[in-house]
């Protein structure tokens, strides 16, 4: 089974406030980083329950996974959480940013 992926904005609030942290001291990386995110944000398409339980998902009445992107101290959790044939992105955290949470209001699914 596809999936379809769909970025929250919410989602895309915190990758374009990334993507323009980097931007500012490397825009080449800050180009390279942002196709890369993409690129591993859409194999989501493929398998999304492969991802772990993220640690908030005790938290919050609904699953929700992560997907590690990135390495060393350059790490990112991409967030997500299943529904039907949908995988919905709802945030973009720095492995270091404390644990998140939720409000659904956030999410703006449909």
């Amino acid at each position: 089974m596809e999936f379809q992926v769909k970025l929250t904005a919410n989602a895309k609030r915190e990758i374009e406030a990334a993507y323009l942290w980097l931007k500012q001291s490397n825009p080449v990386y800050a180009d390279q980083w942002f196709r890369s995110l993409m690129n591993v944000i859409a194999t989501l398409q493929e398998k999304p329950r492969r991802c772990a339980l993220s640690r908030e998902n005790d938290n919050f009445p609904e699953e929700i996974r992560q997907l590690i992107f990135g390495k060393s101290r350059n790490k990112y959790r991409i967030i997500f959480t299943i529904r039907d044939d949908m995988v919905y992105v709802i945030y973009l955290r720095h492995s270091s940013q404390s644990s998140i949470s939720f409000n659904v209001l956030d999410w703006d699914l449909e």
